[in-house]
């Protein structure tokens, strides 16, 4: 088999390319789009943003010259401006999923209800859809990883993104045979569950980036749904809720990774976690019971055993989901999708003392953060996935600070497709 490099030559010599959809024109969209005009192969032929100047922008910042820039407000204006290979700008993303010529879609967002949206109207029109999107994966990915499947389509998360970036070492790991003993991600920055849009104003002035982001990175909720999206890739689960978020180097996570009644810092093997300090990697842990591996594994430096460590030092977050891009539409191939089901559940917690008749905000805001849990242990509690947080959500009761909130503490929003979708996943998994 060709190395996908080759096969996106082989493709464009022959005069073919995968026409990519994207939704969101944003900081991980823009870097997407200029990364695709470097390649072969493949082309953002249709981006919609709610903000048509960000698509606009986004081109212009791709080299794209503004002759081939094309917006359009209707199916036809789009269809035609593909069928050109114009590079189509738009506003309305449930119209880029129904325009014929697209191959793939790529839903880079970040908005679980946004992010739900684009994937069910990929799937609906046969479209490859890869999600840049983990908030809204963990929350309804089973459910429309399933419809892909029915459809004949991939549905599938991002290389790049640290969730795709751990599942290549498992699945090297796995298919060698290794038992692989945990998985996980460096943290960029210490847990600070407290972290707001305000806290964190100079640190994104400083990223360029935005603060509800850089506060969901900060409060640990991205963290929790990123292994959240590796648990339910793999079947491991966080050893406690919220998992350790060990503070370590890399040459320290093999002996951290043992047991308790080993000498370890563990209660279980097959976990996920993060540890704080060895950002922006992310890593697995493996062993051997062959004597003769274990022989060679210290010939090859790699460390005493029984545990080794796989380390990557990066990740390159959109810049590499061309490849997951590539993978859909060459291979009819996932780069993660959740395969276990739902293993794992982001539970919603109080950022602060909340009150009956108070409203929530969103992931990164002033209200709430997630917390990682067992997917049992969350249903037993009736907890409230993070993923189905919105403004729309009022309280019917008082929440202290770091306590769950559950789907009796709101009042559920009914008109939201995220819920509805939520609802038949769950129906789904009761069959």
């Amino acid at each position: 088999m060709l190395g996908i490099n080759r096969e996106l030559e082989k493709l464009e010599k022959s005069g073919k390319q995968i026409n990519v959809g994207l939704v969101g024109a944003g900081q991980m969209g823009r870097g997407m789009i200029s990364q695709i005009a470097s390649m072969n192969g493949m082309k953002v032929v249709a981006t919609s943003d709610i903000q048509i100047d960000n698509v606009i922008r986004a081109y212009e910042l791709a080299g794209i010259p503004s002759e081939e820039v094309m917006v359009a407000d209707t199916l036809g204006q789009a269809a035609q401006a593909v069928k050109e290979n114009k590079s189509v700008a738009m506003i309305d993303s449930g119209l880029l999923c129904q325009v014929d010529g697209i191959d793939v879609i790529v839903d880079a967002t970040g908005i679980p209800e946004v992010g739900a949206s684009v994937a069910l109207g990929a799937i609906e029109h046969k479209k490859h859809i890869v999600m840049l999107n983990v908030e809204a994966d963990i929350t309804v990915g089973v459910y429309l990883n399933s419809l892909a499947e029915e459809q004949g389509v991939v549905y599938t998360g991002s290389a790049g993104d640290e969730p795709g970036a751990i599942m290549e070492l498992y699945d090297f790991a796995d298919a060698l045979g290794f038992e692989v003993v945990g998985l996980g991600k460096g943290k960029n920055n210490p847990l600070n569950q407290d972290a707001n849009p305000d806290s964190v104003a100079e640190a994104a002035r400083k990223k360029k980036s935005n603060p509800k982001m850089i506060a969901s990175f900060q409060d640990g909720t991205k963290t929790m749904v990123e292994m959240n999206a590796v648990a339910n890739a793999t079947g491991f689960l966080p050893d406690q809720p919220g998992m350790h978020g060990f503070k370590a180097g890399v040459k320290e996570l093999p002996e951290i990774f043992r047991l308790e009644s080993e000498g370890g810092e563990v209660r279980n093997h097959k976990i996920v976690d993060f540890v704080q300090g060895i950002a922006p990697g992310v890593f697995a842990i493996i062993s051997s019971e062959k004597e003769e591996v274990n022989e060679e594994m210290k010939y090859l430096s790699m460390g005493e055993g029984p545990n080794y460590v796989l380390y990557r030092p990066y990740h390159l977050t959109s810049l590499e989901t061309p490849l997951s891009v590539a993978k859909a539409y060459l291979h009819n191939t996932p780069t993660i999708a959740p395969y276990k089901g739902m293993v794992a559940e982001t539970a919603t917690v109080a950022k602060i003392d909340l009150k009956a008749g108070d409203s929530l905000d969103t992931i990164g805001g002033y209200t709430i953060y997630g917390r990682i849990y067992d997917y049992e242990e969350a249903k037993s509690m009736n907890a409230l996935p993070v993923g189905l947080v919105s403004n729309k959500l009022v309280l019917k009761n008082d929440v202290r600070k770091g306590d769950v909130i559950t789907y009796d503490d709101v009042d559920h929003d009914e008109s939201s497709l995220i819920w509805e979708l939520r609802k038949k996943q769950d129906a789904m998994l009761e069959r």
